[in-house]
C-alpha cells in the first residue's frame, strides 16, 4: 500500500510540476506578446509624430520660454527698423528690467492672419486687439512726434504706419483692421494714429461703433502755423504749386478766405470737434499742444501717460533739444551711434509768407480759436 501511495503521490507531483511549467510557459508567452504589442504601438506613435512633423504640424507646438528668450537676446528688431541688443533696450528704458523688454518684443513677433469671428487672437506671443487709444489728429500738428515718444513706453504697442481705416478703408471690415494691430500682452495698450480722422465726418460714428470706450488724442497747433507747414509739405512734392496767398484766398482784394482748401479747413478745430462730441464725451478726448510738445516734451508726455492710465516712464531723461532741427530728439541708447530724431521732413524751413496774409488768416481763425478754447476748457495761446 505504501508503495502504491508513493507511486500515486509521485504521479500527482509530476502532474503539478507539469502544470506549473505550463503556467510559467503561458505567462512568459503572454509577457512576450504584451512586450511586442507595446513596441508595436510605440512604433506607431513615433511614426505618426514624425509624419506630422514632416508635414509642418509641429511648428505650432509652444517652445520653452527660455528658448524664446535666448533667441530674442541674440537679435531683437526694434519698431523703427534698427537692430539693437537686449542690453541697449534695457538701458534705454531705465527702470524696466530685461524680462519686461523681452515681453515687449515677444508681443510683436507674429504676423499670422486673424480668424474672422474672434475679438482677439491668442497665441504664445500675445493677441491682436482693437486699439484702446487712437491719435486722431491733426495733420502737421505733431502726431508723429507724439507716437514716437509714446513707443518708448514698454506698455504701448503701436502701428508704425497710418492705417486710414475709419476714413479710407472702412469697407474692408473690422477683422481686417484688427489684423493690422501689433500683438499685445496683458497690461499693454494697442494704439494707432491717423491724423485725417479728426476732419472726417464719418469717423466719429465708425470709431464709436467699434468701441465707445476708445480714448482719443488730438494734437493741435496754431492753425496759421499749421497751414503754412501743411503747404510747405505739399510744395516739396509739387514744386509748381501756386503761392500760399493764391490758395488761401478766394479773392485777395476782399480778403475772403477759401475754406475749401484743406490747409485752411483743417485748422477750424471747433467745427471738427463738434462732430466728435456728438458721439464721445469730452472726458474721452485729450488735447495735446503741438507747441508744448516741442518746448516741454516731458511735461506733455506726462499728461498723455496719465490719460492712458500708464506709469510715467517717458520723462525728461529721454529728451534733448536739437538746435539744428528745432525739435526735441530722443537721447541715444547706450551703444547706439546716434540719437533718434524725427525724419528729414520734420523741421524743414517754411517759405516766406507776406505778413499781411498771415494777419488776415489769423483774424479769420480768431473766433474759431476762442470757441475751441471754450469747448476744451484750455487756452492754447494762439492769439
Amino acid at each position: 500500500m505504501w508503495h502504491v501511495s508513493s507511486v500515486v503521490s509521485s504521479r500527482s507531483g509530476l502532474r503539478l510540476m507539469g502544470c506549473s511549467k505550463w503556467r510559467a510557459a503561458f505567462n512568459f508567452g503572454h509577457l512576450r506578446v504584451q512586450s511586442k504589442l507595446s513596441v508595436f504601438f510605440t512604433m506607431i506613435i513615433l511614426f505618426m509624430y514624425l509624419f506630422y512633423c514632416l508635414n509642418g504640424y509641429c511648428d505650432s507646438l509652444p517652445r520653452p520660454v527660455y528658448d524664446q528668450q535666448s533667441n530674442f537676446q541674440n537679435k531683437i528688431i526694434l519698431n523703427d527698423g534698427h537692430d539693437a541688443s537686449l542690453q541697449q533696450q534695457q538701458q534705454q528704458l531705465g527702470a524696466y528690467n530685461a524680462s519686461q523688454v523681452v515681453r515687449d518684443q515677444l508681443s510683436d513677433l507674429s504676423n499670422s492672419d486673424a480668424p474672422s469671428h474672434n475679438i482677439s487672437i491668442a497665441n504664445t506671443f500675445g493677441s491682436k486687439k482693437f486699439p484702446q487709444a487712437i491719435i486722431i489728429g491733426v495733420k502737421k500738428g505733431g502726431t508723429r512726434a507724439l507716437l514716437e515718444f509714446l513707443r518708448i513706453h514698454p506698455d504701448v504697442r503701436a502701428v508704425g504706419s497710418e492705417p486710414h481705416f475709419f476714413d479710407r478703408f472702412y469697407d474692408k471690415g473690422l477683422d481686417w483692421y484688427r489684423n493690422l494691430m501689433p500683438r499685445t500682452l496683458e497690461g499693454q495698450i494697442t494704439m494707432e494714429k491717423t491724423p485725417s480722422y479728426f476732419i472726417t465726418k464719418e469717423a466719429p460714428r465708425r470709431v464709436f461703433s467699434m468701441s465707445r470706450h476708445t480714448k482719443l488724442i488730438v494734437v493741435v497747433r496754431d492753425p496759421v502755423t499749421r497751414a503754412v507747414s501743411d503747404y510747405t509739405q505739399t510744395l516739396t512734392k509739387s514744386p509748381g504749386l501756386p503761392s500760399f496767398k493764391n490758395l488761401a484766398f478766394r479773392n485777395a482784394t476782399t480778403g475772403l478766405i477759401d475754406t475749401s482748401w484743406s490747409a485752411v479747413r483743417i485748422g477750424i478745430y471747433a467745427k471738427h470737434l463738434e462732430n466728435w462730441l456728438r458721439f464721445f464725451p469730452l472726458s474721452r478726448l485729450l488735447f495735446v499742444s503741438g507747441e508744448r510738445l516741442v518746448t516741454d516734451p516731458a511735461g506733455e508726455m506726462g499728461r498723455v501717460q496719465d490719460f492712458l492710465g500708464l506709469k510715467r516712464v517717458v520723462t525728461d531723461k529721454h529728451f534733448y533739444f536739437n538746435q539744428t532741427k528745432g525739435f526735441p530728439c530722443l537721447k541715444k541708447p547706450e551703444g547706439s551711434s546716434r540719437p533718434r530724431c524725427l525724419g528729414k521732413s520734420k523741421g524743414r524751413p517754411h517759405p516766406q509768407i507776406p505778413s499781411e496774409v498771415l494777419h488776415r488768416l489769423r483774424d479769420f481763425y480768431r473766433p474759431f480759436n476762442l470757441k475751441f478754447y471754450q469747448m476744451t476748457g484750455h487756452n492754447f495761446g494762439w492769439d
